[in-house]
């Protein structure tokens, strides 16, 4: 799900999509406006699924679309090599995604483990 905003509105540490792919607002620069235009937004932004940096130069006043990103609390059922097992503590579905070394270390079967979900995709949030 995604809502539309204007860049001008936009702040560091939300999100936005760019190129069809979630990101986290990394920073925002304006630019003044000039004698034949108006004023202009550089958004750099890194990936929030995919770690990948990504830019965007736009009018102020130009309609952008924001991601809607929910945090969900989630139970590890099992783990299995680099796939593990989640359920979630609200709908309580089942579903499995792969995670990385790091990210297994810290995961322990029976736990709580909070994840972000928006536009069909999941990551853990392990801080």
């Amino acid at each position: 799900m995604k809502e539309q905003t204007e860049v001008g509105k936009l702040k560091e540490g939300r999100y936005v999509l760019i190129d069809d792919e979630v990101c986290v607002i990394k920073s925002i620069t304006k630019s003044k406006p000039g004698k034949h235009g108006s004023a202009k937004a550089r958004i750099d932004a890194i990936g929030l699924f995919d770690n990948q940096k990504r830019s965007l130069v736009q009018p102020v006043d130009a309609k952008i679309y924001v991601p809607i990103v929910e945090r969900k609390t989630a139970q590890v059922l099992s783990i299995s090599g680099n796939v593990v097992q989640l359920m979630d503590m609200e709908t309580y579905s089942t579903f499995e995604i792969k995670v990385t070394e790091e990210e297994l270390a810290k995961l322990e079967e029976g736990k709580d483990v909070q994840y972000l979900t928006s536009m069909g995709k999941i990551k853990l949030d392990i801080r």
